[in-house]
């Protein structure tokens, strides 16, 4: 590598430690590395040798590393050399048993020296961009995270920066509420990094059930603070949510504090998610009055647990049966995901016809 090239070479390298924030030695190890092992590739395996790069002037050398003997002593040339070959080359002091480095001379080598290290750097590059991406977006993991929407392709995907790096919120993950501009600054939801052979994979949501739950905690203090604890979130992104809450301190008033004074905490929320309705309920450790208080606003005048807790059949009146299966059922798949169970829900008087026809088996320990 001449003079010229070698600085023009350090130079860049010092231009990507700023840029990049990829240490500059590392890359020269790298560099070096990599050479070392493209001479033993073209000079043969065998050979001892070390390749260093001039930390002042970029000047790539090549040593050739030799333990001094006698010779007579001298067996193995690619490792020995004589001391009088020893002083001739310079190291007037050898004495028997010194390891000393020998320059070799090996102009087309250094030659393409230049073209290997800007490969082997552009390569390392990558590498820690990668390495970087996922290192940022790894820690933020099942967390919230802001970003300014940068540009959104033919196929609607969003494409936001976050402090330098850039995720792709896919059409999949956005909520149907949301009205995406460029240059906006968006919340998202970072529900998976992983790790590929290639770039990492990197899942943002605006559509996860994560999402509402970090935004309960930014919002609600005693959430936060573990006072009150979120039992299960159930969400219809753009449309609906259902969220349990509960707290061991029977002073706490815990759909009150979700709420917030006159109303605010779960407006914040609200208009985060662009209108979204919250339904915030009470969560029991009574199976039957838990499901009852997630069917809300809908009366329930009975919960009956089948099938070893896999089902709940409910009984409402006539009048309440729309309200708890909801507009094309949401609040029943709502209540149903909230809560782990089938939830079966039946009018009185279809219950009743059901086990006249003998169609539908009592629980008749349950109904003792």
């Amino acid at each position: 590598m001449k003079s010229k090239d070698g600085k023009i070479f350090l130079e860049a390298l010092e231009q990507l430690e700023k840029e990049k924030g990829i240490n500059k030695e590392s890359l020269l190890e790298a560099v070096e590395q990599a050479m070392l092992a493209a001479y033993k590739k073209h000079y043969g395996e065998e050979e001892n040798v070390e390749v260093e790069i001039n930390r002042s002037t970029g000047e790539v050398k090549v040593f050739e590393i030799k333990t001094v003997v006698t010779t007579e002593d001298l067996y193995d040339a690619a490792l020995e050399v004589s001391i009088e070959d020893a002083v001739e080359a310079g190291h007037k002091r050898a004495k028997l048993g010194d390891v000393i480095k020998l320059e070799v001379n090996c102009e087309e080598f250094r030659r393409n020296a230049i073209q290997n290290g800007k490969q082997i750097v552009i390569q390392k590059v990558r590498e820690a961009e990668r390495q970087n991406i996922f290192d940022k977006f790894k820690v933020k993991e099942h967390d919230i995270i802001t970003g300014i929407i940068r540009r959104i392709d033919e196929k609607r995907n969003i494409f936001i920066e976050f402090d330098g790096c850039e995720a792709i919120l896919t059409t999949a993950e956005q909520s149907p509420a949301d009205v995406y501009r460029v240059g906006e600054r968006i919340k998202v939801y970072v529900a998976e990094v992983e790790k590929t052979n290639k770039f990492p994979k990197i899942v943002i949501s605006r559509k996860n059930e994560g999402l509402l739950k970090k935004l309960f905690e930014l919002e609600i203090p005693e959430i936060a603070e573990g006072v009150i604890e979120i039992k299960s979130v159930a969400r219809e992104a753009g449309s609906r949510a259902k969220v349990a809450v509960y707290s061991a301190d029977e002073n706490i008033d815990t759909v009150g504090a979700c709420i917030g004074q006159k109303g605010l905490r779960i407006r914040n929320i609200v208009n985060e998610l662009n209108g979204e309705k919250i339904d915030i309920v009470v969560w029991k450790e009574d199976v039957k009055e838990f499901v009852s208080a997630v069917l809300s606003p809908a009366k329930v005048i009975s919960v009956e647990v089948l099938e070893e807790g896999a089902t709940a059949r409910v009984l409402v009146e006539n009048s309440q049966l729309s309200l708890a299966i909801g507009k094309n059922g949401q609040n029943a798949r709502l209540a149903a995901k909230l809560t782990g169970m089938r939830v079966d829900i039946k009018t009185v008087d279809s219950f009743n016809a059901e086990v006249e026809n003998n169609t539908i088996v009592i629980d008749e320990e349950e109904n003792a």
